[in-house]
């Protein structure tokens, strides 16, 4: 009796995260398939589960535009170089803050710690980064992702866990601290180094904010700025269309099949797929390093 209602409740759970499941990942579904259908029969509705009129315009026409890869590359180098820099002054800061014997310790986390509660506000922030000749740089999407205060106590967390004998029998090997911490802390630290990684370049390829209020020079825009704008554009697209259209005028749409919405659908597509396949394979560490950022600190 009590093996079959332990089964019964597994089956009920079961069904109701699956359902679940289903209507978190059924809007990037249905985004899928509306990229995959004709522009003008997207139009007439009740498109479900799979594209009634399949093709792949939509996607030939997005990538016909020489401003998505540029955009591309943009996003990539930002996302890499943004990545590695953050992950190696992060984890140099978390170790030196990870050392009792540290002068200071305590006033320098305060100190990197005082700017998480407190902000200057939008115009004090633009001024810095014009000062710092920072805006309409790609220098913009680096410098200010450099360091983040969680990030460091995720470190640390880490860091302080590991036994100090592993430090105090390199010292009598001959090991120095530089040393110590390339051939001893880092590979050990690999978990918490990938579940930074993953926080951080979630951050840089999903920014869109950066390029749309700090670079006005269009070939600094990575993919999801440029995506707000193509956006923008479509929807001006669309409402210009429908006022021809009831105005008797010739549209694009009546001779391709392609149309606004079709191509905002595979632009979403495009600007998401990325990190949707990377981000699979690193979630067992996002849930590792939230928990170590939970417990101490």
């Amino acid at each position: 009796m009590k093996k079959s209602r332990f089964s019964l409740f597994s089956l009920l759970n079961y069904i109701i995260l699956a359902l679940v499941g289903l209507t978190m990942v059924y809007p990037f579904i249905y985004i899928l398939i509306y990229s995959l259908n004709d522009g003008k029969d997207s139009m007439q509705g009740a498109l479900y589960f799979w594209p009634r009129d399949f093709t792949i315009d939509n996607y030939v026409q997005v990538f016909d535009n020489p401003r998505i890869w540029q955009a591309y590359k943009i996003t990539i180098a930002r996302t890499l170089l943004g990545t590695l820099l953050h992950v190696t002054l992060c984890t140099m800061m978390a170790y030196a803050l990870a050392k009792k014997s540290l002068p200071g310790r305590t006033f320098f986390t305060f100190y990197i710690f005082l700017p998480t509660i407190f902000s200057a506000g939008f115009i004090p922030y633009f001024i810095t980064l014009q000062k710092l000749h920072l805006i309409n740089s790609f220098w913009v999407f680096i410098v200010p992702m450099l360091f983040n205060f969680l990030h460091i106590v995720i470190l640390r967390t880490f860091l302080q866990g590991i036994p100090e004998e592993l430090n105090e029998s390199a010292r009598i090997d001959g090991y120095g601290d530089f040393q110590i911490f390339m051939k001893i802390i880092l590979p050990l630290s690999g978990p918490v180094l990938a579940t930074v990684a993953l926080f951080i370049g979630v951050a840089h390829w999903n920014d869109w904010f950066t390029g749309a209020y700090y670079v006005s020079n269009k070939n600094l825009f990575p993919v999801q700025t440029l995506l707000q704008k193509l956006l923008t554009e479509s929807e001006a697209l669309s409402a210009s269309m429908a006022r021809s259209q009831q105005q008797g005028g010739q549209t694009i749409s009546s001779t391709v099949g392609a149309t606004p919405e079709s191509l905002r659908m595979a632009l979403l597509v495009i600007a998401v797929f990325p990190i949707l396949c990377i981000y699979p394979f690193l979630q067992r560490y996002f849930v590792k390093g939230v928990m170590i950022g939970s417990v101490k600190g």
